[in-house]
């Protein structure tokens, strides 16, 4: 079983498309960042968290040839714009594929994308089915079951979700608060992807500050930030790092 993180990068991705970099030297590959998507590997299936405005480069990157679920962690534009990408899934299997979303995130995904979801012809059949996002989500890796729990959180003026997969890895890309009766399931994990914006305050976002707090809390056995902008160059972030920290960057796969 494997986590890939596709895309690391905040909503216009490194570097912006009128190129600019920020503080990130160009010369590192690992300041390209596209946006936030996630991917989980199992031995018989894949399992899709977003899909990111840059979802075809980086299924073409990781030559994923099959979507078995996606999971939408809120109804952001770079967290969703990638869905009409999907559709060649679809084609090649003829099976609508299962999307999963709070009630939120599926308002706006059947506003915004409604010939997705509803057939309009023979040569345009829906090709995803939407379903409520439950709190415990169950797969299987062979014939062990693996729980996938999704946790609400705050994330500015909408909420998002985390997701917390088989007790080992929590990933929480898009995050301003996360509440404390849910503390419990961050505790001790082998790993935390968690969001880290920029160094400054953000109402939407973790700051460095904020995400180094969390970690210092939940104590993982590493911790990976993710949604990174411009201002965090890689190489200066990795220097002033814990020890159990890195940044993230597109591809980054980790063996649960």
């Amino acid at each position: 079983m494997k986590f890939i993180i596709l895309g690391c990068g905040s909503s216009m991705g490194v570097p912006r498309p009128d190129g600019f970099f920020g503080n990130c030297d160009p010369k590192n590959k690992k300041n390209f960042r596209s946006r936030c998507s996630a991917l989980l590997k199992i031995a018989n299936q894949n399992i899709l968290i977003d899909t990111s405005p840059d979802l075809r480069q980086q299924l073409l990157k990781h030559k994923i040839k099959k979507i078995d679920k996606v999971l939408f962690s809120h109804m952001h534009a770079d967290q969703t714009h990638g869905i009409n990408d999907l559709r060649a899934f679809f084609i090649r299997n003829k099976n609508q594929i299962d999307v999963y979303a709070d009630k939120f995130t599926s308002k706006y995904l059947k506003n915004s994308f409604s010939y997705i979801f509803k057939s309009h012809s023979k040569e345009y059949p829906a090709t995803l089915k939407l379903h409520n996002l439950p709190k415990n989500f169950f797969t299987f890796n062979n014939k062990k079951k693996i729980s996938i729990k999704s946790i609400k959180v705050e994330h500015g003026k909408v909420k998002s979700n985390c997701f917390i997969i088989d007790k080992k890895l929590a990933y929480i890309s898009d995050v301003s608060k996360i509440y404390a009766k849910d503390f419990r399931y961050f505790k001790n994990l082998k790993f935390l992807i968690i969001d880290c914006l920029w160094y400054n305050y953000h109402p939407s976002h973790f700051n460095l500050e904020t995400s180094l707090s969390i970690i210092k809390k939940f104590k993982p056995k590493k911790a990976i930030l993710t949604n990174l902008s411009p201002v965090l160059d890689y190489n200066v972030l990795k220097k002033i790092l814990p020890k159990n920290t890195v940044p993230a960057f597109d591809g980054l796969t980790l063996n649960l």
